[in-house]
C-alpha cells in the first residue's frame, strides 16, 4: 500500500530539492505547492497535515525548479497588473516594471473613452495589449509578434479576458504589417545588446525577445524611424537603463513635439514616450 503524502512533509521534501539551487527554497516549495493545490497561504499554513495526491508531478515540477527553470513556465502562469496570465516559454516573463509602461500611455491619453488605433509591435504574451483594453473601453488594438510562439500565449490569454473582437493579432516584424493609421504605438522591444551575458534562468526565455542587436537599442531606434515615417502621434517605449542618451541623440533636430522619459522602480530610467 503506498504511504500518504501530507502537506507538511512535501513541503519538507521540495525544499531539500530545491536547497542547492534557489536561494529561497522553502517559499518556492510552498508556491509551488499552493499552485498544485489550487490554494492560498493561508490554506497551506491551516492544513499541514492533509494529503497530497498526484505528488509525481509536484516532484516533476520541483526537479524543473532546481535547474533554474522560471517558477512561471513551470505552473504556467503569471502575476501582472493585479491579474493572472497564462505563460509559456514562448514568450517572455512580464517583469513588474512594465507596469510602468502601461500607467504612462493610460496618463497621456485624455479621454479615456475615444476610438483609437493603438498598435503594440512585440505583444509577447498579450499583457499590455489586455490591459490597456480593459482600461480602454473604446479602443482597437492591433498586435504584432515576429515570433509565432509568443502569438499563441497571447491568443490564449485575449480568450481567457474575452478580447478577441478588440485585438487583432498580426504576424510580421516591427511595423511592417501594419497599413492603418496609429493614434498611439506601444512597445516593450528587446533592448539588451547580443555579448551581455545573462543570468542561468533567462536561458529558458525566448532569446529573440531579450537581444536588441549588438548594442542593444537597434530596434528602438528602428521603430523611431517608423514612428516618424508614418507620422504616428504618440510613442510610448521600454528601453534599457543606460539608453536615454543615445536615443536623445538619435532623435536631435527630429519634428518632436516632446520627449519625456520615465523612470523603474530603482530609479534607473526605463522608457519615454515620444510626442510628434
Amino acid at each position: 500500500m503506498s504511504s500518504r503524502h501530507i502537506v507538511k512533509d512535501v513541503l519538507h521534501k521540495i525544499t531539500q530539492e530545491l536547497k542547492e539551487s534557489i536561494p529561497r527554497a522553502s517559499r518556492e516549495a510552498q508556491l509551488l505547492l499552493m499552485y498544485h493545490l489550487n490554494v492560498d497561504e493561508l490554506w497551506l499554513l491551516m492544513n499541514q497535515d492533509k494529503e497530497v495526491k498526484e505528488i509525481e508531478k509536484l516532484l516533476e515540477w520541483a526537479q524543473r525548479r532546481a535547474k533554474n527553470e522560471p517558477l512561471e513556465y513551470i505552473v504556467g502562469s503569471v502575476s501582472f497588473y493585479s491579474e493572472e496570465f497564462y505563460i509559456d516559454s514562448g514568450a517572455l516573463i512580464p517583469r513588474p516594471e512594465t507596469e510602468l509602461l502601461i500607467d504612462e500611455v493610460l496618463k497621456n491619453i485624455e479621454d479615456k473613452n475615444s476610438p483609437l488605433n493603438i498598435v503594440e509591435v512585440g505583444v509577447g504574451s498579450g499583457i499590455i495589449s489586455i490591459i490597456l483594453a480593459k482600461s480602454l473601453p473604446n479602443a482597437k488594438f492591433i498586435a504584432v509578434d515576429i515570433s509565432q510562439a509568443a502569438l499563441g500565449v497571447a491568443r490564449k490569454n485575449i480568450e481567457k479576458f474575452s478580447l478577441e473582437d478588440r485585438i487583432e493579432l498580426r504576424h510580421g516584424s516591427l511595423l511592417e504589417p501594419i497599413k492603418e493609421k496609429i493614434d498611439y504605438l506601444v512597445s516593450n522591444p528587446p533592448y539588451i545588446a547580443d555579448d551581455v551575458s545573462l543570468e542561468s534562468n533567462l536561458s529558458y526565455e525566448p532569446q529573440n525577445a531579450l537581444f536588441g542587436g549588438s548594442v542593444g537599442d537597434e530596434i528602438i531606434k528602428e521603430l523611431l524611424d517608423g514612428v516618424l515615417k508614418a507620422e504616428i502621434n504618440l510613442f510610448s517605449c521600454e528601453m534599457g537603463y543606460d539608453q536615454k542618451d543615445k536615443i536623445q541623440n538619435y532623435l536631435n533636430n527630429k519634428p518632436l513635439k516632446s520627449l519625456v522619459f520615465y523612470k523603474d522602480y530603482s530609479d534607473f530610467d526605463r522608457g519615454f514616450t515620444l510626442r510628434l
